[in-house]
């Protein structure tokens, strides 16, 4: 089985923010889709529930699910939240992205 991806506090406090304002469950859902500069883009939105087939991690009481074709991906990746000058963003630490691009939302393998 792979690795699940985690979330790190940072993320976890900001997705239980936004999850409060929106009366949604603190669940992030992390998905891959094929697209954006670097051949596959990352995709986040907050999930109701997690389905049967999802891996799940647990930080600070907010889950992080994961599809299965979308794992293999992401495997051992961890999504943080950072706050700089140029803006606010999740961004995803994946150790198996070959490439990536400047905006961080973007990578090849």
């Amino acid at each position: 089985m792979s690795e699940t991806p985690t979330l790190t506090p940072a993320a976890a406090k900001r997705i239980a923010w936004i999850a409060e304002r929106q009366s949604k469950p603190a669940i992030l859902r992390l998905s891959v889709e094929g697209g954006g500069c670097s051949g596959f883009q990352y995709k986040f939105g907050l999930a109701d529930t997690p389905k049967a087939d999802d891996a799940v991690s647990e930080t600070d009481g907010v889950r992080l699910v994961v599809d299965p074709v979308s794992l293999d991906l992401v495997a051992g990746s961890q999504v943080d939240f950072v706050d700089t000058l140029g803006g606010s963003a999740f961004r995803v630490e994946n150790p198996q992205a070959a490439a990536g691009c400047g905006c961080g939302s973007s990578f090849g393998i």
